[in-house]
């Protein structure tokens, strides 16, 4: 058995040596060490020896392994070396490179890391909600009538279940309520879905931002100055803000907001950027039965809610005329927000 391990590690070698490729040297390892190599096959001999000769020759097996690895990680480099220098032939090192143009965040992202960076100085916290929503979480427990508008199929994407894809983040509120006690203060930023036509200011899929504040004392003032901080910190401390009488189910008073800017060539104007108001009593007794107590009673608690579209702030802020642009992912367009 001395002489056929001595017999297999010299072959072993000598097809090392004679290997012309990556490809072969794989094969020879194989040959030698795979499962079924000269040598593994050898390795079982071992339990028909004597105790005096186990020893000695599991010595001898243990030293040709050792041999043959390192022969095949020495030639493994010389050949690797090779291939390398085959492929810079004709290579001119004096060209000069292709630049690598750094990518960026999406002018979206851009907006919403921004807009929750400034809500989270007023001491707001995230929340999440599931896309896939409930009729009770999306419109009943919202004070929604049931005949109103934004229920129908016309309007809103319904499975067979009888769930639906949720038409505001407003949804994300109501379940916060549901699982926490008062005071509550979040940011709800996610994507909403509405049965709208494509054009250069609507998607059937779009981006929202929603707070919500409740507390023991929370007054309009309190809705007032935190969106007036809300936009001076977005797009400037000159900007003027108005709010505007409105009706929502879910708010009362309400109000849309506007606010005066001025547009890439344009002059100063004043656009509308969210909606907003107290939280209506009847959302908070809805949430009440649901919880099965009196936290969120409208005699122990008041609150303001607001929402806006990020994709709209988006075009607000870079002077975007079509929204389309921002789903499009055209790399010319993209590359003027990096």
């Amino acid at each position: 058995m001395k002489e056929e391990i001595a017999q297999i590690q010299s072959d072993a070698l000598s097809a090392i040596e004679s290997a012309s490729d990556g490809q072969t040297l794989d094969q020879t390892r194989i040959t030698f060490l795979g499962k079924k190599g000269r040598l593994t096959t050898a390795s079982a001999g071992m339990k028909d020896l004597s105790k005096e000769e186990k020893p000695v020759v599991g010595q001898l097996l243990n030293t040709a392994r050792s041999a043959i690895m390192d022969a095949l990680e020495t030639k493994g480099r010389i050949l690797q070396d090779e291939d390398d220098r085959a492929s810079l032939e004709g290579l001119d090192i004096t060209l000069p490179g292709q630049p690598l143009h750094p990518g960026n965040l999406h002018p979206l992202t851009q907006l919403k890391d921004r807009a929750i960076g400034i809500l989270r100085r007023l001491g707001f916290t995230l929340a999440e909600g599931p896309e896939i929503e409930t009729e009770f979480h999306c419109f009943d427990a919202l004070n929604t009538p049931p005949e109103h508008p934004a229920r129908n199929e016309k309007d809103t994407f319904y499975f067979d279940s009888g769930k639906l894809l949720r038409t505001h983040t407003s949804t994300v509120q109501i379940r916060t309520m549901e699982a926490q006690s008062p005071p509550v203060r979040v940011i709800a930023p996610g994507s909403c879905y509405r049965r709208d036509e494509v054009d250069k200011t609507h998607l059937p899929a779009f981006n929202q931002l929603e707070g919500l504040y409740v507390d023991n004392d929370v007054q309009v003032g309190d809705l007032k100055g935190t969106l007036e901080f809300f936009y001076r910190a977005m797009f400037g401390e000159d900007t003027e803000v108005r709010f505007r009488p409105h009706f929502f189910p879910f708010t009362e008073p309400s109000f849309e907001i506007d606010a005066r800017l001025q547009l890439k060539g344009q002059d100063p104007e004043w656009i509308e950027v969210a909606g907003c108001g107290m939280v209506d009593p009847a959302v908070f007794e809805e949430i009440c039965k649901v919880r099965g107590d009196d936290l969120y009673h409208p005699d122990k608690v008041t609150g303001y809610a607001f929402g806006m579209g990020l994709d709209r702030l988006a075009m607000i802020k870079w002077g975007i005329k079509d929204i389309r642009l921002l789903i499009e992912n055209d790399a010319r367009f993209l590359s003027q927000f990096s």
